[in-house]
């Protein structure tokens, strides 16, 4: 009957560890989520002549576009290739203002994020608003 006190002892302990070890868990994952998904990363501005600018997806329609870029970029050794900047816009305005334009030169603000979320586009590049159009 004595040990009975310890032995709370420990169930108290092990509630406490098992308690800060679910706690650290949950903010590690949340911060990791952060970092990856919402962390803007980079931020800039491409410019090129839109290739397209399109509505696709199964279950989230996002705004996908492409940018081809002035000058020459190597595929692999002995090929060359255009400069492409595929991105997602994130803005119905700014999409339609791409779409009715293609074709065009334009420089595009982007940000950079680590990771993609279906409901934000394909991409890691998206495109906020568009700085310039020629």
């Amino acid at each position: 009957m004595e040990n009975l006190p310890e032995q709370q002892k420990k169930k108290s302990g092990l509630k406490k560890f098992l308690l800060i070890l679910i706690l650290f868990i949950l903010v590690g994952g949340g911060s990791y989520a952060y970092w990856k998904y919402y962390y803007v990363f980079g931020e800039g501005v491409k410019s090129g002549y839109l290739n397209y600018a399109v509505r696709k997806g199964n279950i989230f329609k996002t705004y996908e576009g492409k940018l081809i870029q002035e000058g020459f970029g190597s595929i692999k050794t002995g090929g060359i290739a255009s400069n492409q900047f595929e991105f997602s816009i994130e803005d119905d305005s700014v999409f339609q203002q791409l779409e009715l334009n293609s074709g065009k030169y334009f420089d595009l603000r982007y940000k950079e994020y680590h990771g993609v979320l279906p409901w934000r586009g394909n991409t890691v590049y998206v495109v906020d608003k568009i700085v310039n159009m020629k």
